[in-house]
């Protein structure tokens, strides 16, 4: 079979029909343009090895069939389209800006829900209130909390996929001209699906939610939005060698350089996007500075709850500094330099400064 035969989107839909015994994909969300999108760049722009016709095939497949496996619920539970989702907390800012630390932290308080891996990639049947296991002092693996854009790559509207792919073509349709609206629909139909059983005030993340935040607010308008902020070119530097590491599993076809011009794009876009959203919406939104909760995490943390309304329990404090020993800000060693990036720094600088200065981010020391 030839690589354009095993991303065809025809054949592709025809397996998935088949593992999940079905055939509606919920036409009127509008995820048709993303998968064609996408099944073009693997054939002509990805490079993929063996290896990478395999990852990507199954990926895709994976997708589709957790698709088919979520309308047919809701057409047999048609209840399931009642639940309310009630002012979701989204954390969400460039990558590598404390996200994940951040969201780590606040799903070990029972008080809060998270999509978990295991049930965002097998959501049938839904997760029941035993086995969600609130709280959980050591998070890890399939029990981890997982970020939103797993759930949108089942609408092939994921930068999940132009980070672990070389995708050109679909990053910029995805950038630029995509309509998200369909997206955060199935977003929340996704949700809804999870907390058929079990009530919940959401935990969310994504960085990608910046690109997007007009569409997630008209889905989500009382949401709560906690957004990190770290200097951009430290975010880039990190970014590109990230990816380069990701998509050399599927492809001998990646350079740090092509990895740093798309981050550097796509950074710049999302968060003079995102503050223009801010500004006309209104919404309402918790910053958080990187390099503040690296220094002194608990005050941030303290300084969220407070925000939020919310109390911090003496055992959730316990948990959460257990869980902080164990994973401390700013650990590990660095694997990037901006050299590395091909970009011209000042250049760049000039770019971000009216977004640093709009937000106290310092800058940092570029390695």
């Amino acid at each position: 079979m030839t690589l354009q035969d095993r991303f065809d989107p025809d054949e592709l839909i025809d397996v998935a029909c088949e593992a999940a015994g079905g055939r509606d994909f919920g036409n009127a969300y509008g995820w048709s343009d993303g998968l064609e999108l996408l099944c073009e760049g693997l054939v002509d722009e990805a490079g993929l090895s063996p290896l990478g016709v395999e990852i990507a095939h199954a990926h895709m497949v994976r997708a589709l069939v957790n698709r088919l496996q979520v309308f047919a619920w809701r057409t047999a539970h048609p209840e399931v389209a009642d639940r309310r989702i009630h002012q979701p907390v989204v954390i969400l800012g460039q990558p590598r800006t404390g996200t994940t630390l951040l969201h780590d932290l606040l799903s070990l308080d029972p008080g809060f829900r998270t999509p978990l891996t295991w049930e965002v990639d097998n959501p049938v049947p839904p997760p029941r209130p035993q086995q969600t296991v609130p709280g959980s002092p050591h998070p890890a693996g399939a029990r981890r909390g997982q970020e939103c854009g797993r759930i949108l790559s089942s609408q092939f509207a994921s930068m999940i996929f132009s980070v672990q792919y070389r995708l050109p073509t679909y990053y910029r349709w995805l950038l630029y001209d995509a309509d998200c609206s369909g997206a955060y629909r199935f977003h929340r139909m996704f949700l809804q699906h999870l907390q058929s059983e079990v009530r919940c005030q959401w935990l969310l993340k994504s960085p990608a939610h910046l690109w997007q935040l007009d569409a997630l607010l008209a889905e989500y308008p009382d949401a709560v939005l906690v957004q990190t902020h770290r200097d951009p070119l430290s975010v880039v530097s990190s970014m590109s060698a990230l990816t380069h590491h990701l998509r050399r599993v599927a492809t001998d076809r990646s350079t740090i350089a092509e990895c740093a011009a798309q981050a550097y794009e796509e950074i710049v876009v999302g968060l003079e996007r995102a503050t223009r959203v801010r500004e006309a919406t209104g919404a309402q939104v918790l910053d958080v500075v990187f390099n503040d909760f690296v220094r002194d995490p608990w005050t941030t943390i303290k300084s969220v709850y407070q925000q939020l309304g919310r109390d911090l329990l003496p055992d959730v404090e316990a948990r959460m500094r257990a869980y902080l020993a164990a994973h401390p800000c700013g650990a590990g060693p660095r694997r990037y330099t901006w050299a590395d990036t091909g970009l011209d720094a000042g250049e760049a600088r000039d770019r971000v400064r009216g977004y640093q200065e709009r937000y106290n981010v310092p800058d940092e020391r570029l390695r």
